[in-house]
């Protein structure tokens, strides 16, 4: 029986960190078709948004199978409440990456913004590299790594107030602007919702390892119940 479970246990790391590196990836997309303005891409990243959600409904499924059929507990069950966990706010990146998409298909052929859209690379690559290093840091169990990560995220809130300044003083050099500076806006708002939900795959992290609840970049920051 314990055999089984361990087989049923890597597995379903591998089927979370596999639907993680997937996530990564769209994101990337998303914020590569916006910057290039390639609506075919984005088109395609919103077509196949439900390749996220099925892998999210089969994991979820999958942790509740292995609760009844196993009754695990301590680490077993930490790890598998992680995953369960952490496949919600994997999925709910991808649709923020999604939304990203339609911005660019609304964006079309509105004027560039140079500097905005050196923000919009810079927020893409740090979001990307946050899913990717939070998926790191699940393999490893690595508490300290899942800790730093929020540090990032408040680098990521710090690019979206740049971009809400820059896009405020661009509509008030020219109202025309309005349309396109309010998707600049959108688009940042939806990579720091990313970089919110890396951070609460970290507070799992955190749990797995010390079975803590802790809560990252808050007003109660460093407090465990």
């Amino acid at each position: 029986m314990r055999r089984l479970f361990d087989d049923e246990l890597a597995e379903l790391d591998a089927d979370f960190t596999e639907m993680g590196m997937l996530v990564s990836e769209v994101i990337q997309k998303s914020v590569n078709a916006f910057i290039e303005r390639d609506a075919t891409t984005a088109q395609s990243i919103i077509d196949h948004d439900h390749d996220i959600n099925e892998r999210e409904i089969a994991l979820e499924k999958k942790t509740f199978e292995m609760i009844a059929l196993y009754q695990p507990v301590t680490t077993d069950l930490r790890e598998i409440v992680t995953i369960l966990k952490a496949v919600s706010d994997l999925e709910r990146a991808g649709d923020h990456a999604r939304n990203i998409a339609h911005s660019t298909i609304k964006m079309g052929e509105k004027q560039k913004v140079p500097e905005l859209e050196q923000l919009m690379a810079e927020m893409g690559q740090m979001t990307t590299k946050m899913v990717q290093d939070v998926l790191a840091a699940y393999v490893n169990k690595d508490d300290h790594e899942a800790r730093s990560l929020a540090d990032v995220d408040r680098q990521l809130d710090h690019l979206n107030h740049q971009v809400r300044n820059l896009s405020y003083r661009a509509m008030s050099q020219d109202a025309t602007f309005e349309t396109g500076a309010s998707i600049y806006l959108n688009v940042a708002q939806d990579l720091s919702r990313i970089g919110d939900y890396v951070t609460n795959v970290c507070e799992w992290i955190i749990y797995l390892r010390s079975g803590k609840i802790v809560e990252l970049n808050s007003a109660s920051e460093g407090t465990e119940n």
